[in-house]
């Protein structure tokens, strides 16, 4: 199957093809090597390797210590065509990494809408619960879950997104136009709707501004000045007008209204989604940790494995920051109510903050909201746009998403499409150093911790270390969906085939950038279970014939072995 050999627990091509052999040094000087050291438990050896510059030799520096994080930029310059192994070609090309969550509404809930969003790209279908009723969002369920049956060879996601304590206007009999320095009242009595004041469905409403505020109105495209108020009406001055339509979004900008974060009509989505077994809940409006731990233990009440990822777009969330994204499962960058109750300028440092964030919490993060806003009515995005998909690739975003371009807009394919192309552009000329930044996970590795983590965390940079110089793509077999977790936010160059048993495990690795799940039955036999794994990807057209491939076998809980092992080996795929 493969020649390779092993150097502490960490293997290297052998070009010689006779077992038990070990490069080691410089030139083709050759060394027996002990059995033995296979496989080293939990402590990982240090391995830098550097190509001489006439391109003919590897050099192999091996200890019983873990590398100092200097010194791994040795081998960040590595050209990914190392002479050993300058043969291996993948035959697909590069692969998209950044992964696309999709809104699906009236534009898209079609059997045949589902199907091409599929191939466009999408790898997430979000159901915005603001929308819609039980039904409908059926209906969604059932048709992603008939494409997961039908379409072995790909996987969607289910997000089921939770409506939120939103404070919204009532309805009218028709538009009003707001024009600016006109007075205009909000109050919380209900069915009030004339042209100069309209109801809001929220009864603190009067309680929770005060004059001097500012409220805007659909995240900003009109603002109206706070003058006075009584015990049941705001009377407000407009500073920028425009068109107020029924049930429009409203936000007092630097506050949050003091609802909870998990309304009733929330609690009965969750339960929906609890009994369709969707694999995430983005929640809506989250302003500290105590509502995350308080789904989490519903949750373990049901007995239901899914990921909570809160959206962070109220000004209360910011301070709780570090605390809300350490007790989530990710976290959601919810850029139209954040600029909305922030100064909008603030949006983008915030974005950087909270993937940064994510990132050193190995928890993945999606950036969401305008994103290809115009194509909601054109057939081509803006070049601002197309900018701001890239700059959320550079800043290391697991996912960026599609909100009204694929619910309701007229050109739901191709927003995916052009979502999909600028990913794959802006992946294509990013550089190792900028994939793999020291403000990512790197920072764990250090330190003197000698704890299981840190372990698995220093191996987990080594194997990605290896795959990057090599310019392999990476294999790895999981049961939990943690070992390509870690390896994800390491941002290895090249994917990583994450091959489970365990179909929802598979469904939540769609999520996480750089990672392509695959279901696949375990043999007892780990040699058999990675043929059937090599076979799999070579009549997929991922791989072929004289292929390497950096094959990674760890955890806390090992697979074929009863102990932890941590295991990295390079392989040439021969059958």
């Amino acid at each position: 199957m493969a020649a390779a050999m092993e150097i502490g627990g960490i293997a290297l091509p052998n070009p010689t093809g006779r077992p038990g052999r070990t490069f080691l040094g410089t030139g083709r000087r050759w060394r027996s090597a002990r059995k033995d050291v296979v496989g080293t438990r939990l402590a990982v050896r240090a391995l830098m390797a550097a190509e001489k510059r006439d391109g003919r030799t590897v050099e192999v520096v091996t200890s019983d210590r873990p590398v100092n994080s200097d010194k791994l930029n040795v081998l960040h310059g590595i050209q990914s065509s190392v002479p050993i192994v300058e043969e291996a070609k993948l035959v697909t090309g590069f692969q998209r990494k950044t992964k696309i969550v999709c809104t699906i509404g009236p534009s898209t809930n079609t059997r045949e809408m589902i199907w091409k969003l599929a191939e466009a790209g999408m790898n997430v279908a979000r159901l915005n619960m603001s929308h819609g009723d039980h039904e409908s969002h059926q209906k969604i369920i059932n048709l992603v879950k008939e494409y997961n049956a039908q379409c072995k060879g790909n996987i969607i996601a289910i997000m089921l997104d939770t409506k939120g304590p939103e404070v919204r206007s009532g309805d009218l009999l028709r538009p009003v136009l707001l024009k600016e320095g006109q007075a205009f009242n909000f109050t919380i009595k209900i069915g009030v709707n004339s042209e100069d004041t309209v109801s809001v469905n929220y009864d603190d409403f009067v309680n929770d501004v005060e004059v001097g505020d500012v409220i805007l109105v659909d995240g900003g495209m009109m603002s109206l000045a706070v003058k006075a108020k009584t015990h049941d009406v705001v009377n407000c001055k407009v500073i920028d007008g425009g068109e107020l339509k029924s049930r429009r979004h409203l936000n007092v900008r630097g506050k949050s209204a003091t609802l909870p974060s998990i309304t009733e009509k929330d609690w009965e989505d969750i339960k929906f989604g609890v009994d369709n077994q969707v694999d995430f809940f983005a929640v809506s409006f989250v302003k500290d940790a105590r509502v995350i731990h308080e789904l989490k233990e519903y949750l373990r009440s049901r007995n239901a494995d899914i990921h909570i990822i809160p959206k962070i777009e109220s000004a209360d969330s910011i301070p709780n920051l570090q605390a809300i994204i350490s007790a989530s499962d990710g976290a959601m960058v919810a850029r139209g109510d954040l600029g909305a109750e922030l100064p909008i300028e603030d949006v983008p440092s915030l974005q950087e903050e909270i993937i940064k964030t994510c990132r050193s919490m190995q928890k993945p993060v999606i950036v969401a909201t305008n994103m290809l806003e115009s194509m909601i009515n054109h057939p081509t995005p803006t070049r601002a746009e197309v900018s701001d998909i890239s700059i959320a690739v550079h800043e290391g975003a697991d996912a960026i998403m599609l909100s009204g371009e694929t619910a309701h807009g007229k050109y739901p394919l191709k927003a995916v499409k052009v979502m999909h192309n600028v990913a794959s552009k802006t992946e294509s000329v990013m550089s190792t150093d900028t994939l793999h930044s020291p403000a990512t996970a790197v920072q764990h590795v250090g330190g003197g911790d000698f704890s299981q983590g840190h372990m698995s965390a220093t191996f987990v940079l080594h194997a990605t270390t290896m795959a990057n110089a090599l310019g392999t793509p990476i294999i790895v077999f999981t049961q939990t969906g943690s070992m390509p977790i870690l390896l994800s936010h390491y941002r290895p160059s090249s994917t990583i085939f994450a091959f489970t048993n365990e179909e929802r495990v598979r469904q939540r690795l769609t999520l996480y950038q750089g990672v392509l799940p695959l279901y696949m039955q375990f043999s007892d036999d780990a040699e058999e279970t990675f043929s059937r794994a090599t076979r799999h990807l070579m009549n997929g057209g991922y791989l072929r014939k004289g292929d390497y491939v950096t094959l990674v076998k760890s955890g806390i809980s090992s697979i074929w072995t009863d102990d932890s092992t941590h295991h990295v080996e390079v392989r040439n795929i021969q059958d």
